[in-house]
């Protein structure tokens, strides 16, 4: 197997990678912040936001939009720099939002784990549809830990990890935007899977923290390929274009209240570039 390139060391919490205008965007948790991340290593910080978690996504505008967890809402980082309001979560679920992903059209879909985690007791989480003007629909429910989120290329399919059933979801997308059609697209059977991507082969690669890789498989669940880090990986990203690479963010799990900055981004190259979203 190809050693990994470490573009980034230091990292609190690293999670929610986005390849968005040529550049790796990321949130570290454990510093409230939001980083991208150039291939040769060069960052900096785009926006700080007081939450965890606090995953983020782009609108088709090329607008940041940022799970604001603590808070229960979602903002929209507008081109003056300013973090507003882009819609309230809390009316749906008080309990901690997660993952986020938004179509061509400016649709979110954005989850809640349903409980509080960790130490929470388990309880069922739930997907909703946040439209371009900020309204909140219920998506879909009865969901073991949702985690990431994926759209197929065509934009028809919305794909979400369900940790806790070692399984990843697949739904219809409507031409409202409403999901539809529930199935099982791939069972994981010894992994968690958690944040995941899709490529243009229609592949998805998906992080296990707690088996420390990355796994590409197939709709059925036939495994394409691996690659292995040497702590968790929590979510990947892939590049477009030519020579694509997988990003993966990865740390050793202390929790969300460690403070040990374990947290690095890794490169593999990759057998097909991204495609849908994020």
């Amino acid at each position: 197997m190809t050693a990994p390139e470490v573009l980034l060391e230091g990292v609190l919490f690293g999670e929610s990678p986005r390849w968005h205008d040529g550049r790796l965007w990321f949130s570290d948790w454990g510093a409230n912040q939001v980083i991208v991340l150039d291939v040769d290593g060069r960052h900096e910080v785009v926006t700080t936001v007081r939450s965890f978690p606090m995953c983020i996504d782009f609108l088709p505008d090329g607008r940041l939009l940022v799970v604001d967890s603590a808070q229960r809402r979602l903002l929209r980082r507008d081109p003056d720099g300013s973090l507003v309001p882009h819609a309230d979560l809390s009316q749906v679920s008080e309990k901690p939002w997660n993952d986020i992903v938004v179509d061509d059209r400016g649709n979110a879909y954005v989850n809640t784990i349903g409980f509080d985690f960790p130490g929470g007791e388990f309880a069922p989480g739930m997907v909703v549809l946040v439209t371009p003007d900020g309204n909140v629909e219920w998506g879909a429910d009865d969901l073991a830990f949702p985690n990431g989120m994926a759209i197929s290329p065509d934009g028809t399919t919305l794909v979400v990890a369900e940790s806790y059933a070692n399984r990843l979801t697949a739904f219809d997308i409507g031409s409202d935007g409403r999901l539809g059609n529930r199935r099982v697209w791939a069972q994981t059977p010894d992994d968690h899977p958690d944040g995941i991507c899709m490529d243009a082969e229609g592949a998805v690669w998906y992080a296990d923290v707690g088996n420390q890789h990355c796994v590409r498989v197939r709709e059925g669940g036939e495994v394409l390929a691996a690659v292995n880090l040497d702590r968790g990986a929590f979510a990947c990203a892939l590049s477009r274009g030519d020579d694509p690479r997988l990003f993966v963010v990865g740390q050793t799990w202390g929790g969300p209240e460690s403070r040990q900055p374990s947290g690095r981004v890794f490169a593999f190259p990759a057998p097909a570039p991204g495609a849908g979203k994020p």
